[in-house]
């Protein structure tokens, strides 16, 4: 289960992985469902109002950290019932903060929702906290999706894939047989949110209706194209902390004020746009895989293909990867490595994680602690993984991705 920084919905994925017997490094995973629960009304509102620019104390984050583990777990105990039981969950929760450093590194990462009463609400054990073990390891906790990218897409196709994901912050990787490159680029949806929810209320500019009827404002977009965080190397990460509901203000200072809502917005798409073009560009792909909420955004989708051009830009759902579902898929491939014992990051040439960690380490904290003694393992669980195929959950239909080796 997964929540991310645009707070849109909790996705949910229901995942039944196993070795392949005659391959065992790779790993098949059945997808049962996917799907989203919204969020109820009060849980987040109280989480927008304690993010960044706004000040909140311990009191509020203890709330929010029981309101948090109450949605995740009522999400979990109908998803279950409904679609059958399963050994594990593993919960990323939902980011309160991500503390990075002026020098790039990052100090901290906070993600809330209390396991313990997904694991009542649900009667099995949870695995949570995956970000904590990275960042410990010197890592930025961030982006984990590359992982499932190169299992997915590395290696066995070859094409020079890079891989998009436009949430409330887009993140990218370029994956292959070679070195495997990735980071957060810089703004999904953040900023195009943000904005309109203090303008209207709306959480979200739904199809871009009111950016479409906008302008690019050039001199704004230069000013916000100046930020130090573009030039900062991958991998690197960023969150609310720093792409907060204030940051356009203090970007632009009295400009911000004499922007109509939807040259803002208009604006705001286009920084998006340029800043994701111009990471793809600097990594050479010959296409680029998209998903994410952005994807719906029918200007970003079209004026990031024209930044992209001539490199195709494809949904991922043209690919068989469900676009949608694909960070709650990550997070349940992350709680299969995690309680077999195998790290949930990629390891570089020079043995140091795609996160710039150390080391790539095994991810999460479990509860209750005892709970996997009883979960069914065989040798080839523990051993590495180097290709995941998803398959739908007809056992006789092929898989959806990739179709050959």
């Amino acid at each position: 289960m997964m929540s991310g920084t645009s707070l849109d919905a909790i996705d949910v994925a229901l995942v039944d992985f196993s070795r392949e017997p005659d391959r065992p490094a790779t790993l098949c995973g059945r997808v049962l469902h996917i799907g989203e629960r919204p969020w109820p009304g009060a849980t987040r509102e109280a989480l927008r109002a304690a993010l960044p620019p706004a000040g909140s104390d311990v009191g509020t984050w203890n709330r929010l950290h029981a309101a948090v583990g109450e949605a995740f777990a009522g999400v979990a105990a109908e998803v279950l019932g409904r679609h059958g039981g399963a050994d594990l969950i593993a919960t990323h929760g939902q980011t309160l903060h991500h503390d990075v450093r002026p020098d790039g590194t990052v100090a901290g990462t906070l993600q809330i929702g209390d396991a313990a009463r997904i694991a009542r609400a649900a009667g099995i054990p949870v695995l949570h906290d995956l970000r904590a073990a990275d960042v410990a390891a010197g890592g930025q906790g961030a982006p984990l999706v590359p992982l499932l990218d190169q299992l997915l897409l590395g290696g066995y196709d070859a094409q020079r894939t890079a891989v998009l994901n436009i949430g409330g912050i887009s993140n990218g990787t370029l994956v292959g047989p070679a070195e495997v490159i990735a980071g957060d680029l810089g703004p999904g949806n953040a900023l195009l949110d943000a904005a309109v929810h203090a303008a209207t209320g709306r959480p979200a500019d739904l199809d871009a209706a009111l950016a479409r009827t906008g302008t690019v404002d050039p001199d704004a977009l230069a000013i916000l194209l100046a930020d130090p965080f573009y030039t900062r190397p991958l991998p690197r990460s960023t969150g609310r902390e720093h792409f907060d509901g204030d940051y356009v203000r203090r970007m632009l200072g009295p400009a911000a004020a004499a922007l109509s809502l939807p040259d803002l917005l208009a604006t705001l798409v286009e920084l998006t746009a340029v800043t994701i073009a111009h990471e793809m560009t600097r990594l050479r792909p010959t296409r680029v895989v998209a998903s994410g909420g952005g994807m719906h955004n029918p200007l970003l989708r079209s004026r990031l293909a024209a930044h992209l051009d001539p490199v195709p830009l494809l949904p991922a759902d043209a690919l068989g990867i469900p676009g949608d579902g694909k960070e709650a898929l990550l997070i349940a491939l992350l709680g299969y490595l995690g309680a077999h014992g195998l790290p949930g990051t990629l390891r570089r040439g020079d043995g140091t994680a795609h996160t710039g960690a150390r080391e790539p380490v095994v991810l999460g904290s479990l509860t209750p602690p005892h709970a996997l003694r009883l979960l069914s393992t065989t040798a080839a669980d523990h051993g590495p993984v180097d290709r995941l195929l998803l398959l739908p959950s007809a056992p006789t239909s092929g898989p959806f991705f990739p179709t050959a080796p």
